[in-house]
C-alpha cells in the first residue's frame, strides 16, 4: 500500500490545485504499479504554516513561493 506524502506552504495551492495534486498522483502511481494498485493508493498533502518552513534559512510564506514561481497573485 503506497503512501504519497506532499509537503506544502499553506495557502500556495487552491482546493482545486490539490485535488488535481492528489488525482495526477494517484495517476502516476498506478502507471508505475498497476491498475490493482489504485484503491490502495494514499496520498495526503500536508500544509506547513506559513514561515515554518526556509531555504538557504530564509523562511518563506506563499507569496515568497508565487514570487518564486512567477506568478501574480491577486
Amino acid at each position: 500500500m503506497p503512501l504519497v506524502t506532499i509537503d506544502v506552504i499553506k495557502n500556495v495551492f487552491t482546493p482545486e490545485q490539490k485535488h488535481q495534486l492528489i488525482e495526477k498522483v494517484t495517476e502516476a502511481m498506478v502507471a508505475v504499479e498497476g491498475e490493482a494498485m489504485r484503491p490502495v493508493t494514499w496520498v495526503r498533502i500536508m500544509e506547513v504554516e506559513q514561515g515554518d518552513w526556509a531555504i538557504g534559512g530564509q523562511r518563506l510564506g506563499a507569496a515568497d513561493v508565487h514570487a518564486m514561481s512567477g506568478k501574480k497573485v491577486a
